[in-house]
């Protein structure tokens, strides 16, 4: 039976928690893993999202619940992507086609929505030291409980899940980490030897010969206990790998397949019963597992928007008659470095998502897919740019945030010329809080010597990558968000702006509308409205948050009554940076009335980038309302037309 093409669940409909899952019997658990890869494919043909990594643990997920006793013992799904089997199980499966929409379920785990989720995990790497955390805190409070980490091949790269290995290792913490391994070229055993095998070594019997022999190992001359050791680890190696894990202090099991229930359970219920650790379980997936069109996917769908259930055909919605910023990134780049061998590309694990795969398919020898590790992302362009190239170190403003140290000492104190292109700057919409670009005009916007830019449209942005192309004294960032841009007349190749100098693109007299960014058309059309209610307006792109066009900011404050600047940020970036430079030019003191717009102070769950900018007021009508409110001569709604 294809299990795309049935919707009945039959099993799954008598199931309210994974308590009703742990009272079934082993034999009906397939079963039950049929009917949830049927439930979550018609969810997501109805919702979109992250479809194939969720596809491939679903027996993993129905396992899990059936042997652990959750949420007394805690699992952790990192990077969250794989989490919508986990939620259907664990009595969220009514508000399941509400995934990644405006009052509906988060696309990733998250401890407000369930007392099933104990970590928050939508961003990479992070779920072993979640775990070992609490693996501690448990000990700590005298309770008995299980921690499982599941982190995929991809997460597993980071720097940050070999931290909290080495750390688990030296602890000896009794801590389980399964990793789910759905690309690396290990192929999953098959027949029932492998299985009796992968038991075995999980089992109470082994691990109790194992420590009986360690202990012999120890009263052995050291050059005889170190080869007998290196015998016994080697010897694993070769028959299932796991020598690096068993070096940081971890017994390997594995390699598993993950479809497979008969030696998914018996494995789970050895680790459970194990009493030492840590322990790390190497199950082999198929992202996209049991669903035709995804299984035959390049990307084995990983995400998707709403698609048909028997074909996998994906609904294109309106075609974008405008290109995205990503593709304007990408494209502009491949122009200057065509100009210019000294350009590289450096991206962490997303080059499709930031641009960088445009620039690869031009110069592949010039591009650098470090995988999830932007710490190193950073050093490593920073070590190119130490030796005279010019790297162009692609990352989302919200991965950014994660190697923030490396940004200030390997880069920022040493004044070297890394450029930061930040894609998803602002708001994304369905992916929330986690996802959203909020800070960076902040973090960055402090760093002595560090320039500062965002665009505007499309055409900006284009100025923007050759400008930072150019630019040698030290690091460069600009900013973008995500989507289509605005429909801007393109020039062949962008132009090298002068650092640090906005420019005018609308005069009026009363009020000044200082826009950085991406919400200069909103400021564009909230003065076309002022002028109905007779207010003279005035828009400025400020290009630079950093260094600041100071000679423009004060002739402002000094010819209008009301400054506003309006950014897609968070409090703490340009709006005060422009605060402080007036308050220290005394242009405080003579009656200007000044107002700054951002982000609000709240973290935003999911909805349309237009419902979040609506709800932030930093869209024309909350931009009109502000200037009305602060001008207070008129009321919203009284035109003078």
């Amino acid at each position: 039976m294809d299990i795309a093409l049935t919707t009945q669940t039959p099993l799954l409909d008598t199931l309210s928690n994974p308590q009703d899952i742990r009272e079934l019997e082993d034999q009906n658990l397939i079963q039950l893993a049929d009917e949830v890869r049927s439930e979550m494919i018609d969810a997501v043909s109805v919702t979109g999202g992250h479809l194939g990594a969720g596809l491939g643990v679903v027996e993993l997920t129905v396992a899990l619940h059936h042997v652990f006793n959750t949420p007394h013992d805690r699992v952790i799904w990192d990077v969250g992507h794989q989490c919508y089997p986990h939620k259907i199980l664990t009595g969220r499966r009514d508000r399941i086609r509400t995934l990644r929409q405006e009052n509906g379920l988060s696309g990733f785990t998250k401890r407000s929505e369930s007392e099933y989720d104990p970590f928050g995990a939508a961003h990479s790497s992070t779920s072993i030291s979640a775990g070992l955390g609490m693996v501690e805190a448990s000990r700590l409070d005298g309770v008995e409980r299980n921690v499982i980490s599941v982190i995929g091949d991809g997460a597993i790269t980071a720097g940050m899940a070999y931290e909290a290995m080495n750390n688990a290792g030296g602890m000896d913490a009794r801590q389980i980490v399964i990793l789910n391994d759905n690309d690396m070229s290990i192929a999953p055993p098959t027949g029932a030897m492998s299985h009796y095998l992968a038991r075995l070594v999980s089992g109470r019997t082994y691990r109790s010969l194992r420590e009986t022999a360690k202990q012999l190992n120890e009263k052995l001359p050291k050059f005889l206990a170190d080869k007998a050791r290196k015998t016994e680890e080697y010897t694993r190696g070769f028959f299932a790998g796991g020598t690096l894990f068993e070096e940081l202090g971890f017994y390997y099991v594995g390699p598993i397949d993950g479809h497979d229930l008969n030696a998914l359970l018996p494995i789970l219920r050895n680790v459970k019963d194990s009493q030492q650790g840590p322990i790390l379980i190497h199950v082999i997936t198929e992202k996209g597992k049991g669903y035709a069109p995804a299984e035959a996917a390049d990307d084995k769908l990983h995400a998707v928007s709403k698609f048909n259930v028997v074909t996998g055909e994906q609904s294109k919605g309106a075609p974008n008659k405008k290109p995205s910023y990503t593709k304007i990134f990408g494209q502009s780049l491949v122009e200057e470095a065509e100009q210019d061998d000294k350009i590289v590309g450096v991206t962490a694990a997303m080059p499709g998502g930031t641009g960088i795969d445009i620039f690869e398919e031009s110069f592949p020898d010039r591009t650098y897919d470090v995988g999830m590790a932007e710490q190193h992302a950073v050093t490593f362009a920073a070590g190119m740019a130490s030796e005279g190239y010019k790297p162009f170190c692609a990352i989302y403003s919200t991965f950014l945030q994660r190697a923030y140290d490396q940004v200030v000492h390997d880069v920022s104190i040493q004044q070297l010329p890394v450029r930061f292109p930040i894609d998803r700057a602002g708001y994304v919409g369905a992916d929330g809080a986690t996802h959203a670009g909020s800070f960076d005009l902040a973090y960055l916007s402090c760093l002595p010597g560090f320039t500062v830019m965002a665009a505007a449209d499309e055409a900006e942005l284009k100025h923007m990558v050759a400008t930072a192309a150019a630019f040698d004294e030290g690091p460069i960032s600009f900013r973008y968000p995500r989507g289509e841009g605005t429909g801007a007349a393109l020039p062949l190749r962008g132009e090298v702006l002068e650092i640090g100098k906005g420019r005018i693109v609308e005069e009026g007299t009363q009020i000044a509308l200082l826009s950085l960014g991406s919400r200069l058309q909103d400021c564009l059309a909230a003065a076309n409205e002022l002028k109905r209610y007779g207010l003279s307006t005035t828009v400025a792109d400020a290009r630079f948050a950093k260094p600041l066009d100071t000679e423009m900011i004060e002739q402002l404050a000094r010819n209008h009554e009301l400054l506003i600047t309006v950014e897609e940020g968070s409090s703490g970036g340009f709006g005060a940076m422009v605060l402080q430079h007036l308050a220290s030019q005394g242009l405080l003191d003579q009656g200007l009335k000044i107002r700054t717009m951002n982000m609000p102070d709240t973290y935003m769950d999911q909805m349309s980038p237009e419902k979040m900018l609506q709800s932030a007021g930093l869209d024309r009508a909350g931009i009109v309302s502000t200037a009305v409110a602060a001008f207070g001569k008129i009321n919203v709604g009284q035109s003078v037309a």
